[in-house]
C-alpha cells in the first residue's frame, strides 16, 4: 500500500516534467534527444518506483538497431518497463491516434517522435503505417503492441492485429519479439493498486522479415503469435 501511494505521489510530477522536456526538445529541434532522454528517464524512474521484482532474459537483444520491437501488452506499466530495458535504442511507440489528443501528454508524444495510428479509417491507417516505416528506415526503432490493446485475458495472448504485421513487414528490419509476463496481475487495466508479483521479461530470437512477403502477412502473424504465445506460457509455468 505504501509503495502504491509513493508511486502515485511522484507519477504526475514525473510525467508532467518529462512531457515538458520532450516538448522543449521538439521545439529546439532535438526530437531524438528529447525522446531518448525524457522518455528513457521517465521509464527508468517509474520502473524503480513500482518496486516490483523482475526476472529478465535479454540475451537475444541486439547489440544495436535499427530494428522493430514487438511486445505483449497487459498494463500501462509495460511502457516504462520497455523504455527502461531498451534505453540504448531510439525507440518510438506505435499508439492509437486518440492518445495524441490528450493535452500536454499528446504534444509530448508527438515531439518525442512517437507514431500515431488512425484505426478509424483504413486509408488514414495505411498512411500512418507508411509514415512509421519511413521513420524506421531513418533510424527509429518502432515498438508495436501486436495485440492492439491491453490484454485482460491473462491465460493467453489476444489475437494479433494484422496492422502491426503490415507495419513490421514494411519496415524491412529485424523484428525482435519481447514477452512480458506478470504485469497483468501486478497492475491490471482498471486497477488503482499494485500487487506484488514477479515480472518476467524474455527477448526472443529476432525474426528476418525478408522471409515473408507482404502477401504473406497472415502467415507472418500466425508465426509471431505462435512463438510469442509459447514463450508466454513457458514464463507462466515458471520455465
Amino acid at each position: 500500500m505504501f509503495r502504491t501511494i509513493f508511486f502515485y505521489l511522484l507519477f504526475t510530477p514525473l510525467t508532467l516534467s518529462f512531457s515538458l522536456l520532450s516538448i522543449l526538445g521538439g521545439v529546439l529541434g532535438a526530437r531524438r534527444l528529447s525522446s531518448r532522454s525524457g522518455g528513457t528517464w521517465w521509464g527508468v524512474c517509474l520502473a524503480w518506483l513500482c518496486g516490483l521484482p523482475m526476472e529478465t532474459d535479454l540475451a537475444k537483444l541486439p547489440d544495436q538497431g535499427p530494428c522493430v520491437f514487438m511486445a505483449t501488452h497487459q498494463s500501462l506499466m509495460d511502457i516504462p518497463i520497455l523504455y527502461s530495458m531498451l534505453r540504448k535504442f531510439p525507440i518510438a511507440f506505435v499508439a492509437k491516434k486518440s492518445l495524441f489528443e490528450i493535452p500536454v501528454f499528446g504534444a509530448a508524444m508527438r515531439a518525442a517522435g512517437h507514431i500515431p495510428i488512425d484505426r478509424s479509417n483504413r486509408r488514414a491507417g495505411m498512411k500512418s503505417i507508411e509514415q512509421a516505416a519511413k521513420a524506421a528506415q531513418e533510424g527509429t526503432c518502432p515498438v508495436i503492441f501486436p495485440e492492439g490493446t491491453r490484454n485482460l485475458e491473462l491465460d493467453h495472448l489476444l489475437e494479433f492485429k494484422i496492422g502491426g504485421m503490415v507495419l513490421a513487414l514494411k519496415c524491412q528490419l529485424p523484428v525482435v519479439p519481447i514477452v512480458i509476463c506478470g504485469m497483468g496481475e501486478a497492475f491490471p487495466k482498471g486497477s488503482l493498486f499494485m500487487r506484488r508479483r514477479i515480472i518476467k521479461v524474455r527477448v526472443l530470437d529476432p525474426v528476418d522479415p525478408g522471409a515473408y512477403t507482404l502477401k504473406q502477412r497472415e502467415q507472418f502473424k500466425e508465426d509471431m503469435q505462435r512463438r510469442m504465445e509459447e514463450a508466454y506460457q513457458e514464463l507462466r509455468r515458471g520455465n
